[in-house]
């Protein structure tokens, strides 16, 4: 009797050109993002998941995005969820030299999604399908949670799942891309953020004669100097179980942004002014102005602490209010997790390289899902081509992930 994991290993191996015409088959349905229709996309999968035996169920707030929810029960009711988005960002057909919906070249696989998420909903797909085929049962429950809406934060996605649906998973691995430059990794936090829209007034007066006016333009960006100026330099109070994840973070970042600039980046706030207008003429002192500044900090910082002393440092600036603010803590799996371990060994054993335990620089669906209650990290093998032209995966990449995805429950189950 063949032994279970040596089953889903052997078909896996055997079923590389289907994986690739699985992921070419849903680059070829346009998603992208605005306007977001996956409908199609999901009752394709749908149709395939229950051919396989999985139980079904289509969770709707908008009919254009649907999310589908699928089970493939195992020898016990702990659950491993993965999780996948279908919608895309928009490309631009001219910017590209191959199809951006669907187009192989030798050992690369083009189309936008490629990389960024369709290939890793492929390996997915792949790798139930090593389970149902062969009569395997998981050692723990299989969940898939295929979802809409994901690259523009939309609330038809995910957000409308975890309303409707009690998902009670004990694990969650997200098949967004987590390598860079030829370095792998699990991502196991991300990074909190406080978004503040920022209003000035000043007095208005002919451009020739500044000094009988007060510039907003000239307040606003003075506040905002102040911010940088006051916590960019104010090193962030982390937990203890954070240092590996710095420390890790570092060494993955530290070759794109060299060593110094990596640590900051997680143990100092970023401050970035993303978008400042005003006035109305050339030849006029501007009355009024507006900036929106995005600032990150840590995972797990005392973000509340944070924004109150902003507010603090705004109030004593001259003509300058909030005038809207929205903030997020970052989130973080302890890198002993039984999850991260099992992700990260399995991993490695695959790859037969080193994978990173780090932490993104922004934030998405891992985060709602930590937020939910669910222990979650990222885990992708693909390519530096995420939202670019040209974006493509690797057949490589492709079977690498549908290897770590049907060997994980194996791992998780003795995690």
């Amino acid at each position: 009797m063949v032994e279970p994991r040596a089953a889903v290993t052997a078909f896996l191996e055997t079923h590389r050109e289907s994986l690739v015409e699985q992921a070419h088959d849903l680059l070829a349905v346009d998603t992208q993002n605005p306007p977001g229709e996956t409908a199609s996309l999901a009752g394709s999968l749908e149709t395939t998941l229950s051919a396989l035996g999985l139980d079904t169920e289509r969770i709707v707030a908008d009919p254009a995005k649907p999310n589908l929810l699928a089970t493939l029960p195992g020898e016990s009711d702990r659950t491993l969820l993965y999780n996948g988005h279908l919608d895309t960002v928009p490309f631009d057909e001219e910017t590209w030299t191959h199809d951006p919906l669907g187009e192989r070249d030798g050992d690369r696989l083009y189309g936008r999604g490629a990389t960024d998420m369709k290939g890793a909903v492929a390996a997915m797909v792949l790798a139930v399908r090593a389970f149902a085929e062969t009569e395997t049962t998981p050692p723990v429950t299989l969940q898939f949670a295929f979802v809409s809406d994901e690259e523009t934060g939309g609330e038809a996605g995910l957000p409308t799942l975890l309303a409707n649906r009690d998902l009670a998973a004990d694990g969650c691995v997200i098949g967004e891309t987590t390598c860079e430059q030829g370095r792998h990794s699990v991502t196991v936090a991300d990074r909190g953020s406080i978004w503040l829209t920022l209003t000035a007034t000043g007095t208005a007066a002919h451009g020739s004669r500044p000094m009988l006016g007060e510039n907003a333009i000239d307040r606003l960006y003075d506040a905002v100097e102040r911010i940088r100026t006051e916590f960019r330099t104010d090193r962030l109070d982390l937990d203890a179980a954070l240092d590996p994840i710095v420390e890790e973070s570092v060494e993955y970042y530290a070759p794109r942004l060299g060593e110094s600039a990596a640590r900051e980046l997680f143990t100092y706030p970023t401050v970035n002014l993303g978008t400042i207008e005003g006035g109305e003429s050339i030849n006029s002192v501007p009355q009024s102005a507006r900036a929106r500044v995005d600032i990150r900090l840590a995972p797990a910082v005392d973000t509340e602490r944070i924004l109150a002393r902003i507010r603090e440092c705004v109030d004593g600036c001259t003509g300058i209010t909030i005038e809207e603010v929205s903030w997020s803590v970052g989130t973080y799996e302890p890198v002993d997790s039984p999850l991260v371990k099992a992700v990260a060994e399995t991993a490695e054993d695959v790859t037969g390289e080193r994978i990173y335990r780090r932490s993104a620089t922004g934030g998405g669906d891992a985060k709602t899902l930590r937020n939910a209650g669910i222990p979650t990290v990222e885990f992708g093998l693909g390519t530096d081509t995420v939202h670019a032209a040209d974006e493509y995966t690797t057949v490589e990449a492709l079977a690498g992930n549908a290897a770590v995805y049907a060997a994980l429950p194996f791992a998780f189950a003795s995690a």
